[in-house]
């Protein structure tokens, strides 16, 4: 066991010394794919680049049916950090460095793993998650593989998630008629008025969500994360600009959301509603096909012998392998509280536990 811990490890400081923060995106196909290429000798390796910093290598030994699939991009570092974010620091029971928590831990178990195997397995690095751009899961499903199953790693403790909530974000526009502010006709023709009565109306939708659940999660998730416009205090604002986002539940729609989100605004206010990154809930699907799914990853994890833990409430590329009609699940080592902190860890007994489950999975 402290063998594999130790080629995890070695593994890990090698894979963090390689920066890979999204953005700015400057990820090409040397350097980290170097260094896995030279990891994996007995893999059909099938390296393609997507362009704008996003890579995927798929390596395959053998004919498996199930993909393991990991990204290698970052966070950016904030200033926060002790130390070199780049050189990983291992202290009597955690692994620090950017990435370590998401998810290079487990692309370092996965390279422990393969080489003290010789069963079939499939591996799938891509380096656009963080970007909110899936251009690497969008292109390798789009090619048919016969994967029927797919495990992605995301920071779960150890767990297999078999459901978490879907993601939207949304840009606005509303329109106005500038004018002098003592106008009585400030109050509606102020497209910033019309912005905030929208979000009045929003958060009132949102609300009456609370009771809505799916598998222990409940509610909807909304933020509105940018509101701009106008010009000054005395001068009706021609135009606002708002961006939310919102997490669906598997069991909403999402497309009736939509729809009544543009419905809080007042008639004519809204001069453009664009949804500017989608992705569907975990299990992927109408209400009867997301239990469905989720039956059947449980049935999965239960088969791999690994424990099941609570549906969360972030969005991981696993919901894209379920659209595309794999039974998938999230699975990795690490705890979300770590992801995108300054001094990130992972355990190392959950590194070492996760190597442990790779290995025992792909097997002989």
């Amino acid at each position: 066991m402290a063998d594999m811990l130790d080629a995890a490890l070695r593994h890990l400081e090698a894979l963090v010394s390689f920066d890979t923060r999204n953005p700015p995106r400057q990820i090409g196909t040397d350097g980290i794919f170097d260094y896995l290429r030279a990891q994996l000798p007995g893999f059909r390796l099938d390296l393609t680049d997507h362009g704008d910093g996003a890579v995927s290598l798929l390596a395959v030994r053998g004919t498996p049916q199930r993909v393991f699939n990991v990204h290698l991009d970052t966070v950016p570092a904030s200033a926060d950090w002790s130390a070199d974010p780049l050189q990983l620091r291992v202290t009597q029971d955690r692994a620090i460095g950017l990435g370590a928590c998401d998810i290079k831990g487990a692309a370092a178990g996965l390279l422990a793993a393969a080489a003290v195997t010789r069963g079939d397995a499939a591996f799938l690095f891509t380096t656009d998650e963080e970007a909110n751009d899936a251009r690497c899961i969008a292109a390798f499903l789009a090619q048919d593989h016969g994967f029927v199953e797919a495990i992605v790693a995301e920071p779960t403790g150890c767990h297999a998630v078999l459901a978490h909530r879907g993601i939207s974000s949304v840009l606005l526009k509303f329109k106005g008629e500038a004018g002098h502010a003592s106008g009585a006709n400030a109050l509606q023709a102020n497209a910033l008025h019309q912005a905030m009565r929208w979000g009045a109306n929003a958060l009132a939708l949102v609300e009456a969500e609370a009771a809505a659940c799916f598998d222990g999660l409940t509610g909807l998730r909304f933020n509105i994360g940018r509101v701009e416009g106008g010009i000054k205090a005395n001068v009706i604002a021609p135009s606002a600009e708002v961006r939310f986002g919102f997490r669906p539940l598997p069991s909403h729609d999402l497309d009736a959301l939509h729809a009544r989100f543009a419905a809080c605004a007042a008639p004519g206010a809204l001069e453009r509603y664009e949804e500017t990154f989608r992705g569907p809930s975990l299990p992927a699907g109408d209400t009867a096909m997301a239990e469905a799914r989720r039956l059947a990853t449980r049935d999965l994890a239960d088969a791999l012998g690994l424990p099941i833990g609570n549906a969360v409430d972030f969005w991981t590329e696993a919901s894209l392998f379920s659209q595309a009609g794999l039974t998938a699940f999230v699975y990795g080592p690490g705890d979300i509280a770590q992801a995108h902190c300054a001094d990130e860890w992972v355990a190392l007994d959950q590194l070492e536990r996760y190597t442990a489950s790779i290995i025992r999975m792909i097997g002989d």
